[in-house]
């Protein structure tokens, strides 16, 4: 298991173990967002984001989508552990395709390291590649995701997405082109970690 914000998650073999630099991203949702009602975790691997913000928003409801059907199932379990199952929802999925509906607060850490970028050991023989590697400029799933966040958000909501240090410039200007604000926000290392992005 790993402490995540305020939660345990249960990690083991096939799923993203929770780091703290990604606590960032439910920062910037506490001090920049509105409280949610409804919630979305794109890429939710054992249930991390997503569970976080339910034990911060006890009024809240959400869903965790993964392509993962190991990754789910971790999800599943930490949920009942936790005792939120009744408010999420997880779904097998390519990120948000197949959902209908539009969210108050999407949180989103997909794989952003490029193919050829060196990884310390311990998460090269641990962690599963797909939840690691995104094409050699690791942006590649930046660009299926942010051009649909706008279908994927609720009026007044906003989507934080974790990213890569030094990935700043390029994935905010993915958002401004899909028509999105951006602001920029550094873990407690002082590197940019977070992308606040609104509609």
């Amino acid at each position: 298991y790993r402490d995540f914000w305020t939660v345990r998650i249960g990690v083991g073999p096939g799923v993203l173990i929770p780091r703290a630099d990604s606590e960032t991203l439910l920062e910037v949702a506490v001090t920049q967002c509105p409280p949610p009602r409804r919630i979305l975790d794109l890429g939710t691997g054992p249930g991390t984001l997503l569970l976080a913000a339910l034990a911060q928003w006890p009024a809240a409801s959400g869903v965790g989508v993964d392509a993962s059907q190991t990754a789910l199932d971790y999800a599943r379990r930490n949920a009942a552990a936790l005792g939120c199952a009744d408010r999420a929802q997880f779904r097998l999925s390519n990120w948000g395709e197949g959902i209908e509906e539009q969210f108050d607060l999407i949180l989103c850490n997909p794989p952003y390291i490029g193919t050829d970028e060196p990884l310390m050991a311990e998460v090269a023989g641990h962690e599963p590649g797909e939840a690691l590697f995104a094409g050699a400029d690791g942006l590649a799933e930046y660009r299926r995701i942010v051009p649909d966040l706008p279908r994927l958000l609720a009026p007044g909501g906003g989507a934080i997405l974790e990213i890569g240090w030094t990935q700043r410039e390029a994935v905010a200007a993915l958002g401004e082109v899909a028509g999105l604000t951006v602001s920029a926000h550094r873990d407690l290392g002082g590197r940019d970690r977070a992308l606040l992005m609104r509609s």
